[in-house]
């Protein structure tokens, strides 16, 4: 569903991504790990067109990226910030429609409605409310809800728990973790946390200095760590 052939980004000096090789199954959970300035959030962009990048291919659904209309791509993939990205002017019904709205979708209303009821926020009680109404938990859920309203085939997901309380964080995994139980897609998952990317991903890619130094299924990367880098980061984050 989606692949990074060789891609290389660099912001001026800075190397942000050097000959990344990446490819995600359709259905699967791709989550990429690692330190600030690893270029987890910089590939992750690659994959909807907000970065290009200078060298290499970014497919989608089989598709060379570069060949298909930012904004069209963008509409038909999900994303979700670490802050969210909410509009505060916009009721939470409203910020849910936005993408089906965009898209000419008649029953845009509607698949808000499906989609704040997916994670777990009642239409008929939370649609009127204001983003500034709601606690930060609820406003992610409203992100998510947003980002899949249009049943998009692709949800990308940059730090989305990241800015919450750890009790908030673990309930957001825990409805995150049904939610893909219930709903088919594919996703990429930019974590810092070790122990979250082992609960929700089925692949794990952890990235240093813009390079992959392991991409391994959970149970493969704790048992057998590609580099003295990845054993340390598995160490310091208590799962080793």
């Amino acid at each position: 569903m989606l692949a990074a052939q060789e891609v290389s980004k660099r912001y001026g000096s800075v190397v942000a991504l050097d000959e990344v090789s990446i490819a995600v199954d359709a259905g699967g959970c791709l989550a990429l790990v690692g330190e600030s300035g690893a270029g987890k959030s910089t590939l992750l962009r690659c994959f909807n067109r907000l970065e290009d990048p200078d060298a290499g291919r970014i497919l989608v659904g089989g598709a060379d990226a570069r060949e298909v209309d930012p904004i069209a791509l963008r509409r038909r993939t999900g994303y979700v910030a670490q802050e969210g990205g909410l509009l505060p002017h916009w009721s939470v019904a409203r910020n849910a429609a936005l993408v089906p709205w965009l898209q000419g979708d008649p029953a845009s209303a509607e698949r808000a409605a499906e989609a704040l009821a997916l994670v777990g926020l009642e239409p008929e009680r939370f649609g009127r409310r204001r983003p500034s109404e709601l606690s930060g938990g609820q406003r992610q859920r409203v992100a998510l809800a947003r980002a899949l309203a249009a049943r998009p085939n692709v949800v990308l997901l940059d730090e989305p728990f990241g800015a919450l309380d750890a009790i908030t964080r673990g309930e957001l995994r825990e409805a995150f973790a049904e939610l893909r139980a219930r709903v088919a897609f594919t996703c990429v998952l930019v974590t810092h946390d070790l122990p979250e990317a082992i609960a929700l991903a089925t692949r794990i890619a952890v990235l240093r200095n813009g390079r992959v130094e392991q991409d391994a299924t959970s149970f493969e990367l704790l048992a057998h760590p590609a580099t003295d880098y990845v054993t340390k980061l598995l160490v310091r984050a208590g799962v080793r």
